[in-house]
């Protein structure tokens, strides 16, 4: 008997010490765990990651070659959502054929709107263009009530986007806070020296008259001080007829526009068919981080952008 309680005794610093690595590597995991973020977009998703580092895993639903208005609802997003403690959405209604249906279904009170995991990127932005005023209707094709949701391509709004992105991730991880202002500086230093050096590139084109597919680039025109004089869709959403695009190339020949633009989720025969008939340059461009191999990173999507636009822009001078 008294030997078993010698053992019993002597068991005890053995017992404490597993248990004290049980509980210490439970704790390691739990203070480790990163912050769960969905952003719909995969640029909103490439800011996030900019700012959260590795404090945060990002999922991002759509794909940069996709038509951000047009996307497949998958049961896996459902899952992501589900798990989700941040959501970074675009607003306006970009999303709206899409997203609201999976929130729903995900079944993730942290996520749904005015809660502290719901991020509508769109609050963040001061200078929201083509808001409506006068009343609209399906007629007018698919008009946003809320003005044009294509704000990202304007590379000012990054900034606006990140720091968003920032305050919120520091109050749901505020023990944190220090780690993610470093990182919205770095970023923010790195892409306002981007932003002047595309500013430089794009000087000598100012008040270029150009024609876009669909009125994605209006932001992108605000900053770059392009003149957008027409759109291959009549209507947002609609498809030219015969008549329309013959129209359209009269009007382009009578403006000297010098260049065509349209996403490669668009379909191409009619704008190319329109900027040769006319006399334009036709480009094919991303709008997305993901849009064409390469472009992993917001700074990357501008670099593309502004290279072609600017190189195209040149050599039809030249022609």
């Amino acid at each position: 008997m008294r030997q078993y309680k010698i053992f019993q005794f002597a068991a005890l610093p053995v017992c404490l010490a597993l248990f004290l690595m049980l509980f210490s590597s439970i704790y390691a995991q739990v203070a480790s765990a990163k912050i769960k973020v969905v952003a719909s977009l995969p640029t909103l998703g490439e800011i996030a990651k900019e700012v959260g580092g590795d404090k945060i895993d990002v999922k991002s639903l759509a794909k940069g070659y996709q038509d951000p208005h047009f996307v497949d609802g998958k049961p896996s997003f459902i899952l992501d959502l589900n798990k989700a403690d941040l959501l970074i959405h675009n607003g306006l209604e970009l999303e709206i054929g899409w997203l609201p249906p999976l929130v729903t279904g995900a079944r993730n009170s942290k996520i749904l709107p005015n809660n502290i995991g719901n991020l509508d990127c769109s609050t963040l932005i001061s200078n929201i263009l083509e808001v409506p005023t006068t009343k609209i209707d399906r007629s007018m094709g698919d008009i946003h009530p809320g003005g044009n949701p294509h704000y990202w391509l304007d590379p000012r709004n990054g900034i606006a986007i990140a720091k968003g992105i920032a305050e919120r991730l520091k109050e749901i991880d505020p023990k944190n806070a220090s780690y993610y202002d470093e990182r919205l500086g770095d970023f923010t230093k790195r892409l306002s020296a981007k932003i002047k050096e595309w500013d430089e590139k794009l000087a000598p084109y100012k008040g270029t008259q150009i024609v876009t597919y669909h009125k994605s680039w209006v932001y992108f025109s605000d900053w770059a001080g392009f003149n957008e004089v027409g759109y291959v869709e009549p209507k947002p959403g609609i498809p030219p007829s015969p008549s329309y695009v013959a129209d359209l190339i009269g009007e382009i020949q009578k403006m000297n526009v010098k260049l065509v633009i349209a996403e490669s989720f668009y379909p191409q025969k009619a704008p190319a068919l329109i900027a040769q008939k006319a006399g334009a340059s036709f480009l094919v461009l991303p709008s997305a981080v993901g849009g064409s191999d390469g472009i992993n990173t917001y700074s990357d999507l501008f670099d593309v952008i502004v290279g072609e636009i600017t190189s195209k822009l040149a050599s039809h001078g030249k022609g």
